[in-house]
Parts: structure tokens; sequence; C-alpha cells
């Protein structure tokens, strides 16, 4: 009797590219992984690393080193190549001139394998890597998709979390736009198991906190853990993985991801941080919501920041 295997590539092994292949394992999510990167020995290194950590996983997992061709028959790949060192700016968009790059050399390579799967993107600036992916590739565009505000959408939940006491499922609140210094708090959209903040501010001192201040801390919580170890890991490689999750299991759940607007929040043309629904066939839905008018505003001014930076990345890998 023959079963279904899941396969994931992973390109880019450094703190995060390493993390999301543990991760695959640990989690359970992924049958074979496929470890990709640039530097062999490294690649090598991090297989008998994985592979060592195997009988302590929840079910057996085949850890491969692949070229890029090599990853054809994954059914997700996941795109981590980065340069850590560059972040020293503090602006993700910094890391472009090295990572778009590094991605239009990869994407063509591995499409030329024959590969027909799903991309899923970390690399930095995500939204601009991510459509620099799915137009250098030309697969579907719900079937190229990026982290996005989906590790943004957790640092904001962290500090509610902290801020009122409640447990992090209690409620929910997303960041939206690009994944960098632009993204916005959706204040409109938080619920406490359905009811809104504005109601519960009018009632509860405890929800009645500094929006701005938390939106802030919610945006500098990457480089709050940067700072220390000049990096980040634990949190991007476990949202990379669970979307991968999402699409192996056809969850059809709600969360936000860099997702291609066609149209939505009158914007088209770019991928950008929004909630939508994450299934077996990729990004599967776009939810609109209802955004007041300065949110509205804030979002639009998010989307022209990514459209000027894939102007950027479009004049570097069309050298």
């Amino acid at each position: 009797m023959g079963f279904k295997t899941r396969t994931v590539g992973v390109v880019g092994l450094g703190h995060v590219g390493a993390h999301v292949a543990f991760n695959l394992g640990m989690m359970g999510v992924a049958d074979t992984v496929k470890l990709c990167d640039p530097n062999e020995k490294k690649m090598l290194s991090e297989q008998q690393d994985c592979r060592d950590a195997v009988m302590f996983m929840p079910h057996h997992v085949r850890y491969e080193a692949a070229s890029y061709e090599d990853l054809a028959d994954c059914d997700i790949i996941i795109n981590a190549l980065g340069k850590v060192a560059i972040l020293t700016t503090h602006n993700r968009d910094t890391e472009m001139e090295y990572t778009v790059a590094q991605t239009s050399d990869m994407v063509p390579k591995v499409m030329k394998g024959g590969f027909k799967g799903i991309f899923l993107n970390i690399t930095n600036p995500c939204d601009v890597v991510t459509d620099l992916i799915q137009k250098l590739s030309g697969l579907p565009r719900n079937h190229v998709f990026g982290t996005g505000t989906g590790l943004d959408t957790s640092r904001l939940v962290n500090v509610i979390a902290q801020e009122t006491g409640l447990d992090y499922n209690s409620f929910t609140a997303y960041m939206i736009g690009e994944h960098g210094n632009a993204q916005m708090a959706a204040w409109s959209l938080v619920r406490f198991g359905g009811q809104p903040l504005d109601e519960l501010a009018k009632v509860d001192k405890r929800f009645d906190f500094d929006r701005a201040e938390l939106q802030k801390k919610a945006i500098m919580g990457g480089w709050v853990t940067y700072s220390g170890k000049q990096c980040t890991e634990y949190g991007i490689s476990s949202c990379a993985v669970t979307m991968a999750n999402l699409v192996f299991h056809d969850a059809k759940k709600i969360m936000p991801a860099s997702a291609y607007l066609d149209g939505q929040y009158g914007e088209t043309g770019i991928y950008c941080g929004i909630p939508c629904v994450i299934g077996a066939d990729g990004i599967e839905h776009v939810m609109e919501y209802t955004l007041t008018d300065q949110e509205k505003k804030d979002f639009a001014g998010c989307c022209e920041t990514i459209r000027q930076n894939i102007k950027k990345a479009e004049s570097i890998w069309k050298k």
C-alpha cells in the first residue's frame, strides 16, 4: 500500500533556514527535508546535525543534501537565502542587493529542474523577494507567498498579551502591510472573544492602552531579538513551518502572509502582508476587511513603500 510523502526543500541554511529544517522534523510536518545552500560544507554539516536529531523527532524524517535542480520533486520550497550581517542598519531593505541577486540566481535553476509546487518565501525584503520569485518562476500567484506579517502579527499578539495579561489565543489581532518598518497594526480588527477592542477599552482600563506604543514595540520586536544574538530564528522558523503545515493539511486557516493583491483594499500588482486563507492550493483567498479611513490611508502608504522597493529590486535582477 503506497502513501504520499511530504517533501520540503529549504534553500539557505543560515540561522533561519537551519531552524526551519529542524522544525520541519520536530513539528512533524515533513517526511523528507531537502537541504540546499551555496556553501556545500555548511549544507553537509546541517544535514549531519539534523540526522543526529531524528531519533528524538515524532516520526522518521529523511534529511537529504540537494542542488537547486534536485528540488524539483518538492511539494514546497522554503526560501531562506540571506546574509544576516547586513542587518546592522536595522532596515530589512538593505539586504536587497544581496538577496535579490541570490534569489534571481536560484529560481531559474530550481525551475529548470521542473519544480511545480509551492514557493514559500522568508528572505527579506519579504514582499519584494516574494514578488521576484513569482515573476521569475512563472508559478501561479497563489502558489507563491511569503511569511510577510505572519511573524509581525505574532509580535503584536505578544505585546497585547503582556499588556492585558490574557492568553495569546484569547484574541485576534493583525499586523498588515510591509514586512518592514512601514507595517501597521489594524486596531479596528482586534477582537477579544469576538468583542471589539474599542468597546472593551470603554469599560476596562486594561484595554485602554497606548496603541502607538504597542505598535512600535511590535515593529521593533525583531530588532530586540537581533540586538543580543545578531539574528532571529525561533519565531520566523515556527511561522514558516506552520504555513507549510497548513498547506499539507489543507487547513484553510486565516493567517497573515505576504499574498498577491488583485484589487483588494484598492491595491493591485504587489505582494503585501494581509490575512488570507491558506490551504492545499496555497493562498486560497485574501481576506478583505473593512478598515477605518486612517487605516486605509496608512495601508496605502505601506503598499507604496513596497512598490518603490520592487522597482529597486527590478533594477538589480534585470542588470
